[in-house]
């Protein structure tokens, strides 16, 4: 009888763990901030059904006496078990210190609650002790968080001192921060390798876009050697952007697009605006910031401030023409501001692809690079995983941007998509 106790519990605790890691991811994936975890929730209400359900049937369960009971017990959350098994996402859960430290939190949190009852109550109160902490995981995710908040507010503020040490000992070094609701990772690429035509360039790996990623990048990947720093800067919330701006200190910016992306956070468009400028009030005297021209949300809210445009359709400093696109990719020819043309080929196809390579061509040929020495750097572009990103398997072409959306890419998408001949999937 014991025995088969004892096997309910750890089948419980079992679910009860993978519970709570899979809140966890999603709390790592909302950048461990409260409230955006919290509007998270309410958009996927089938993450937590399982710890709503599950308990609400191990009630019926307790109807029964015995033995009969503890295996009622069993088979309900063999099924919790199953339902929370890990499943295969985007962009997985990393076990940084951080995750770590949350982790040991909710596991004392678990002891403890564990203990009492067994001390006090006997061995079955642990057994429902356990069905309550598996309805409790989602609720425990939060509360761990705020108890390490001072602790992370400490390690956090250490790193970026460090981060900030590291980048004054490097005055000579330029910084480009690279923002837009969309376009802003695929710039920060396309940008990267024009760029490395002249200089040595570091930029931030992957989607490392928040206040914590810049650190780490500065920390673990930053040489003596790197001659610019290419920053991609993500937001969420207003004043995100000047956050990053602060530690890094942007030379010059690139302003790539504005509109309605994260609203559950950002509650208006006018937020929006506000905060991808935060860029442009921080760029440093002297610096230069380049914005699409081809956005009307850019075009209405930029003002007297001094920029240099990029754009396919209307006149600005460096333009896009006689754009030709195929399912084998595109060829165009820039023209600047100050007449000088030359003519581009690309693997990647669609015309917003055009338009961020563009904005890339505007700054590196801004910063020195010849606009005829950066063809062989426009030929050797990738395509930047999951966004429209061309797949061949013999028996169809596939194009994969699974990544994120939103109404303008989703558009983008469908013209790229409407360029192939012969039968369409969407």
């Amino acid at each position: 009888m014991i025995a088969i106790t004892v096997i309910n519990i750890v089948i419980i605790l079992t679910a009860y763990v993978l519970s709570c890691i899979s809140q966890l991811h999603m709390f790592q994936l909302n950048s461990y901030q409260l409230k955006s975890h919290i509007y998270r929730l309410k958009d996927n209400l089938g993450r937590i059904i399982p710890n709503i359900v599950f308990p609400a049937i191990s009630l019926a369960a307790l109807m029964f006496k015995g033995l009969s009971q503890i295996l009622a017990l069993s088979i309900v959350f063999a099924a919790a078990l199953i339902a929370t098994l890990p499943k295969k996402a985007k962009k997985p859960l990393v076990y940084t210190a951080r995750v770590k430290r949350q982790l040991v939190t909710i596991g004392i949190i678990t002891a403890v609650v564990l203990t009492v009852c067994g001390i006090v109550f006997g061995i079955n109160a642990v057994s429902y002790a356990s069905v309550a902490l598996y309805f409790a995981a989602p609720i425990l995710i939060m509360i761990s968080a705020i108890i390490n908040k001072p602790l992370e507010k400490l390690v956090s503020n250490h790193y970026v001192n460090d981060a900030k040490k590291i980048l004054n000992s490097m005055q000579d070094m330029k910084i480009i921060g690279v923002t837009g609701s969309y376009g802003k990772t695929s710039v920060k690429y396309y940008l990267n390798t024009l760029l490395k035509a002249k200089y040595n360039v570091l930029m931030t790996p992957g989607s490392f876009n928040t206040p914590m990623g810049v650190v780490r990048t500065v920390r673990e990947y930053l040489k003596a050697s790197d001659e610019i720093f290419v920053c991609e800067m993500g937001a969420r919330h207003v004043g995100d952007i000047k956050e990053i701006c602060d530690l890094v200190h942007p030379h010059d910016g690139i302003i790539t697009s504005v509109g309605p992306q994260h609203l559950e956070t950002f509650k208006s468009l006018d937020n929006i605006k506000k905060t991808k400028f935060e860029l442009a009030d921080s760029v440093s005297n002297g610096g230069k910031l380049f914005v699409n021209m081809d956005d009307d949300n850019i075009r209405s809210y930029i003002g007297n401030r001094s920029h240099i445009g990029y754009s396919i359709k209307n006149e600005s400093d460096y333009k896009a023409e006689n754009m030709s696109v195929s399912e084998r990719g595109t060829a165009f020819t820039v023209v600047a501001k100050s007449g000088e043309k030359c003519e581009y080929t690309t693997k990647l196809i669609g015309e917003h692809n055009v338009l961020n390579i563009v904005g890339a061509i505007a700054v590196a040929n801004t910063y020195g690079i010849a606009l005829e020495s950066l063809k062989p750097q426009v030929r050797k572009l990738e395509c930047v995983p999951h966004r429209l990103e061309l797949k061949d398997n013999g028996l169809a072409v596939i194009i994969d941007d699974a990544y994120n959306s939103n109404p303008t890419g989703a558009k983008a998408a469908l013209d790229v998509l409407g360029i192939f001949d012969g039968y369409r999937i969407l």
